[in-house]
């Protein structure tokens, strides 16, 4: 008899606890900034669902494409004021609100010393930077949990209509390019540089608003469709050698979440930081050869010309901000302070890892 009584008491407190956390299960509605189509949409559909199976089905996410519910403009401030859940962007889309977003979105030129994506992530995850993203919210007056998901670059310098030999020939041409910092900086070297977003880009080639872009790199750029209007490709550039795709939650929503919740967050960040890597090397490169084997496209190697005049106007475009702004100041030292540790080991590395890969590619041509 107590054996069943027994069986019975465990059964009901398995009944209960299994309604208490069905009753608890909650959807959180994202909108994020770009097309559901978007490569990024399914990388972050990806760290979702990995949320979704860590938390056992307690927290779930409605992905919505950009302008659901409101505009693309809009996201971070309906994040901000919970009229939406979590939302889905560059961090530097919000460098109009403060300019050290650019330092976590995309740190023009490698930040102006030298780092790469990779060592972008080592500065943010053991050199301080987490700490100062975090940090950014509130230098921003927002009420938002911010999770850094993707990084990807160095992004191409991008599309045109004839070749480019020089910064002469660059100059010709309005140009598409991201806001803020990377994209002022192409005007403070005489690129007629003109901001929009990334479903305007493809209409303004086709009516001749502007006659050159770039977006991101070979995988993104071909499900864009640039291809169909331009031929001539450039990979190497550097406005954003290091680029961010990021998910905000609502502050109040995330400190009401149980310590298993937010865990599940911080996991599966950190899984997606290197499994976005791991898929856009590959999903480019299979990208690049459908462009220049199927699709007419000519690669090009960036006029020399560009880089020191780039370089030099993203410094100055550093030093500027980072006297005008005391975080940006904070954020920026950081960064030279990391670099002046990790790049030269880290960029001497890479020397013989470039040179063993372009020796392959060479045998390729």
């Amino acid at each position: 008899m107590k054996k069943i009584i027994s069986l019975v008491v465990g059964t009901l407190l398995l009944t209960v606890m299994t309604v208490t956390g069905a009753n608890s299960a909650q959807t959180l509605k994202c909108q994020t900034v770009i097309s559901a189509k978007a490569d990024e949409v399914k990388m972050l559909k990806d760290f979702t669902d990995t949320v979704t199976a860590l938390t056992q089905g307690s927290l779930k996410f409605e992905i919505m494409p950009a302008g659901s519910v409101v505009g693309v403009k809009e996201t971070l401030d309906a994040v901000d004021k919970g009229l939406i859940d979590c939302g889905f962007a560059w961090t530097h889309y919000w460098s109009g609100d403060h300019p050290a977003a650019m330092l976590f979105g995309s740190p023009v030129a490698g930040a102006g010393v030298g780092i790469d994506n990779i060592a972008f992530l080592s500065w943010f995850q053991y050199g301080g930077g987490k700490e100062l993203y975090d940090q950014l919210w509130t230098e921003m007056g927002r009420d938002i949990k911010g999770f850094m998901l993707q990084p990807v670059g160095p992004e191409a310098l991008g599309w045109f209509k004839e070749p480019i030999n020089s910064m002469a020939d660059f100059r010709k041409y309005k140009f598409r390019t991201p806001p803020g910092i990377p994209g002022q900086t192409y005007k403070d070297i005489g690129v007629a540089s003109v901001a929009m977003g990334g479903g305007d880009i493809l209409p303004a080639l086709e009516a001749g608003t502007i006659d050159a872009a770039e977006w991101c790199c070979p995988k993104p750029d071909m499900t864009f469709g640039f291809q169909k209007v331009l031929k001539h490709y450039y990979l190497q550039g550097l406005h954003q050698v290091v680029v961010n795709a990021d998910f905000y939650i609502t502050g109040s929503k995330y400190k009401k979440m149980s310590a298993i919740e937010k865990k599940a967050l911080e996991v599966a960040a950190n899984a997606s930081l290197s499994k976005s890597m791991s898929y856009r090397i590959y999903e480019n490169g299979k990208a690049l050869h459908e462009l220049t084997t199927k699709h007419g496209v000519i690669l090009h190697d960036t006029p020399a010309d560009y880089f020191p005049a780039y370089m030099a106007a993203a410094k100055a475009a550093l030093e500027k901000n980072a006297a005008k702004n005391p975080f940006f100041a904070k954020v920026w030292q950081s960064q030279k302070d990391f670099a002046d540790i990790a790049v030269p080991f880290w960029s001497g590395s890479q020397m013989s890892n470039a040179k063993l890969g372009m020796a392959h590619a060479e045998t390729l041509k």
